[in-house]
This record gives structure tokens, sequence and C-alpha cells, in this order.
């Protein structure tokens, strides 16, 4: 198993985000999880990319109160739920938020050499951002560009491009359909199923839109108010008439 989460749960006071969440990831997989808005999607993979703070179990005095992490986030074969974001970042776990979330008073390359800090081989730095270039022929055409004044779909693109230069061994990817065009998604989920088929790449995606997250993914997830309701292939979801009318097929 190369990615397994166990009974996660996430309490904002005593408001219950996530309830007993697992779910599994292996070598060279697209899996989805879909579900509503507010079902706790984004929620699960910031918990999993360690920006919910593990700390005995509780966490006080941020804005939003106490917020307590409960359960296993084990990545290659180790425990990774004590471990802060950026460790967790280094060890390949790499997180693509919703909206793409770029540091936005820098240009398009700055914040893809952010992704690459921590690849020293010049030579190889320099492959890395080519290939994302490839990849988003937009990015290399925007390079001198402010972030903050890209389209939704090219933030999405540069979250992507930034998870690739930081050498990631799972993309976690939230949400990457929000806010496009239907031209626009087709296209994004173009390049995110190329990235999967050509490079390999490894990927948990969260996503409202299941017709674009079926039609990519080997296996899905289907979470309702924090809890894990159904999971298999499409047709094996379609073929339950509970989860087929929730999901609105």
């Amino acid at each position: 198993m190369y990615l397994e989460v166990n009974n996660l749960s996430v309490l904002f006071d005593t408001a219950l985000i996530l309830d007993k969440v697992s779910l599994r990831l292996d070598v060279g997989e697209l899996v989805s999880i879909v579900g509503a808005n507010g079902a706790g999607k984004s929620t699960l993979l910031r918990a999993m990319a360690g920006l919910i703070k593990w700390e005995k179990d509780t966490l006080k005095g941020t804005k939003l109160g106490r917020i307590t992490l409960q359960g296993s986030i084990i990545f290659e074969e180790e425990e990774i739920i004590k471990l802060p974001a950026h460790e967790i970042a280094r060890r390949g776990l790499v997180l693509c938020p919703e909206r793409g979330r770029p540091f936005r008073e820098m240009t398009v390359l700055e914040n893809l050499r952010v992704g690459g800090s921590t690849i020293k081989d010049k030579t190889l730095l320099k492959e890395k951002l080519q290939n994302v270039y490839d990849l988003f022929p937009i990015l290399q055409k925007r390079y001198k560009q402010r972030a903050g004044t890209l389209s939704g779909g090219e933030r999405t693109m540069l979250a992507v491009g930034r998870g690739l230069m930081s050498q990631a061994k799972i993309l976690l990817i939230d949400e990457p359909s929000v806010g496009l065009s239907p031209i626009a998604k087709d296209d994004l989920f173009d390049k995110i199923r190329e990235i999967h088929h050509g490079l390999g790449a490894s990927m948990l995606i969260t996503e409202q839109d299941i017709t674009y997250a079926f039609d990519l993914s080997s296996r899905n997830y289907v979470l309702s108010n924090g809890r894990i309701i159904a999971e298999g292939t499409a047709s094996e979801i379609g073929k339950d008439e509970i989860i087929k009318t929730y999901l609105g097929l």
C-alpha cells in the first residue's frame, strides 16, 4: 500500500468534519473522492498534507477554536500524521489546493521555482521546468506574469506544475474544476490524464463534477457529511440506487 488513511477524524470545536474516513491509494493509481460542497473533501486533503496540525490530538488557539485530529495516515509504510507540512511535502506527498492558491505577487516562474527549491542540480531543475512548460505551454507564455492575475484554470495548472517541480510522488489535487468553463475543464482534465499516463504519477483528486472524476479515475470514493458512503469503479457505484440518486446519476 502506497498511501493509507485509517479512521481519520477532524473536529472543529464540536463540529465533526470528518468521521473515521479510511481510504487507500496504490502506486500509479488515480483515485477520486467525489461529493457535494461541504462534504469534507478539502479538509481531508489538508489533513493528509499536514495542514491540520497534530499536537497531542488537540490544537488550541486557532481562529476556528479547537481542532482535534485523530486517526492514522501511512505513506510508504511510515506514519506521517504527526509530521509538519513541509516534511510531508519533502517526502513527496504534495497538495495542489483548490483554485491553485499561488503566491500571488510572485511571477509564474518564481512560483515554479519555489516548487523546485529542493532540487540542487541546475540541469535537473531546468529539465523539470521544461517538462512543466511542455505540459502547460500557457505557463511558459506567462512566465513573467504575476500569478495573482492568472485565470482560474491557469492557477490550477500552476499548482499542478509546482507539484511536479517538487518531484511529488503523490499529487493531492483539490477540486480542479471549480470555477472553470466546460472547455477549460476539458483541457485541464486532459492534461491531468496525460500526467497520470505519461509520467505514471499517483494522484488523489477531490471533485464535485462526478462526470469528469469518474471518466478519469480507476476507483472512486463518495464522501457525504464527512463519511465515506461508497467505494468502487464508476460502474459499481452507478449500480447502487441510493448512491446513484445521491449523485444525481
